[in-house]
């Protein structure tokens, strides 16, 4: 549904450059002729995975099973994580809010700096929500990345061994853990993280 951009109006669009890491280039998309916004797009794909009863309540929430049944996401091996991260809910059951959407739709487009996007990187990573990466937290993430089946899942000892090293390399401290500032110096050094981490609709 194509629109102009002056239905959007400054006000707003200034709003949600102000809100999110998006840019005006990438709020206003110019697609054959006319300016499609990324707001009204990710809000349609938003209000898509309401329910009829949803759709009226003042601040309606998606489930987190709507959110990653979204192509975008549903073969992203951290999709739960993401949605924990990005939700608000007080209940802690992953479900979005539309301003939870926005917001992770705008740390995973190409605007969102470095420092953000290893940001939200580290606490996807922390799934014990500690503050730190430790063995726990790197086993089930190089799980995630590996898959669990018998043909890809690591033998205790390669386990051990791929942790020893991860900490080894990234553990400037010496604790036993990954903490944001240790993760985000690692990651400095991966040019090709930025553009990995990215969805986009």
């Amino acid at each position: 549904m194509g629109t102009t951009a002056s239905q959007l109006g400054k006000d707003l669009l200034s709003e949600y450059q102000e809100l999110t890491f998006l840019t005006k280039q990438e709020i206003l998309l110019q697609s054959g002729g006319c300016v499609m916004h990324v707001f009204f797009r990710a809000h349609k794909r938003f209000s898509e995975c309401l329910s009829k009863e949803d759709k009226n309540l003042p601040t309606p929430r998606v489930p987190m099973e709507k959110v990653l049944s979204l192509p975008e996401l549903k073969s992203n091996p951290f999709r739960k994580r993401i949605c924990h991260v990005f939700s608000t809910s007080d209940m802690k059951d992953g479900s979005l809010t539309f301003e939870d959407f926005l917001d992770l739709l705008s740390a995973f487009s190409d605007s969102a700096t470095l420092e953000i996007k290893s940001h939200y990187a580290f606490r996807i990573f922390d799934f014990d929500d500690d503050g730190t990466l430790d063995s726990g937290d790197l086993e089930k993430l190089v799980n995630c990345l590996t898959g669990e089946t018998d043909d890809t899942r690591l033998t205790p000892e390669e386990m051990r061994q791929l942790i020893s090293n991860i900490l080894e390399e990234s553990d400037i401290d010496k604790d036993g853990t990954v903490n944001l500032s240790e993760f985000q110096h690692v990651i400095s050094r991966s040019p090709d993280f930025v553009s990995s981490f990215k969805i986009v609709l």
